[in-house]
């Protein structure tokens, strides 16, 4: 009996660190992500406004405006730092 319930508590501290190891993965795919959007603002923010860019939406690229672009960028980045913030907070 004795090692049934020592076996339980090792399971229940496993599954707890496992959560907070994807907890953590979590946290740093979002800051990647944050970095990634960004980069891609830079980028854009630095082409001349006659330059023609590619936006991918699914599997196909779509062609658009800077501005666009831009704008759907900074919404993208806005929502991952909600949701890193959201991670962050208790």
């Amino acid at each position: 009996m004795k090692g049934g319930a020592g076996a339980g508590s090792s399971s229940s501290s496993s599954s707890s660190s496992s959560w907070r190891e994807r907890e953590s993965e979590s946290k740093v795919n979002l800051m990647k992500q944050i970095r990634s959007h960004e980069v891609a603002l830079a980028e854009l923010n630095a082409l001349s406004s006659s330059r023609a860019v590619y936006q991918k939406d699914g599997n196909i690229f779509f062609r658009t405006t800077i501005q666009k672009a831009v704008t759907s960028e900074q919404k993208q980045l806005d929502l991952s730092k909600a949701m890193l913030e959201k991670l962050n907070s208790p």
